[in-house]
């Protein structure tokens, strides 16, 4: 089995990988490209962020900043509006629904290191998919972590470590991040 497909499916993988290196180097230059783009250049942005992710819905807008690891294991819904300053590391799928919108300097990993020192040094890692549903707002500054799905229509605040999934229609926040109003209460 490649390493690759090891990574998608969370099972462990070999970081340093040639064929993972190799995706990672692609992405970085795209990324890099769009990073350089005008504002004003919105028709080439928009093409080249159909290059770097999986699926790319109608209507999706990321601010310069941006910092990718694959690209390909993301798809993005449509009405999908991300901040400036976005880190993604997508060694799993991780999945953007529709009408989501992203603050700036939001951060979202999939990415797991062993706590074993000795898998550590032979540069080994796994990854937890993450999924975020429909009409999902996540304030700025909060760091989605891996295996974490928030649920259609929830809402996490400004600057929350968001250790564990949020239920659809909760309002959360913090660090860690906890559920400070549900969808029983009138979401």
């Amino acid at each position: 089995m490649r390493e690759l497909e090891k990574m998608i499916q969370g099972l462990d993988y070999q970081i340093n990988d040639a064929e993972l290196r190799e995706i990672r180097y692609q992405t970085r230059d795209k990324v890099d490209e769009f990073n350089a783009l005008s504002a004003r250049q919105a028709p080439e942005k928009d093409a080249l962020i159909r290059t770097i992710f999986s699926e790319v819905g109608s209507n999706v807008h990321f601010e310069k900043g941006m910092r990718i690891d694959y690209g390909i294991n993301t798809t993005l819904g449509n009405n999908v509006f991300i901040n400036f300053n976005f880190v993604l590391l997508d060694c799993a799928p991780v999945t953007i629904g529709n009408n989501v919108f992203i603050g700036p300097d939001v951060q979202i990993y999939t990415a797991q290191h062993p706590l074993d020192i000795d898998l550590r040094r032979e540069h080994i890692g796994s990854a937890q998919p993450v999924s975020i549903g429909n009409d999902v707002w996540i304030g700025g500054g909060c760091i989605i972590l891996p295996g974490v799905t928030l649920g259609d229509g929830c809402t996490v605040g400004a600057g929350s470590v968001v250790t564990r999934s949020v239920p659809a229609g909760a309002v959360a926040c913090g660090n860690p991040c906890r559920i400070i109003r549900d969808n029983a209460q009138g979401g």
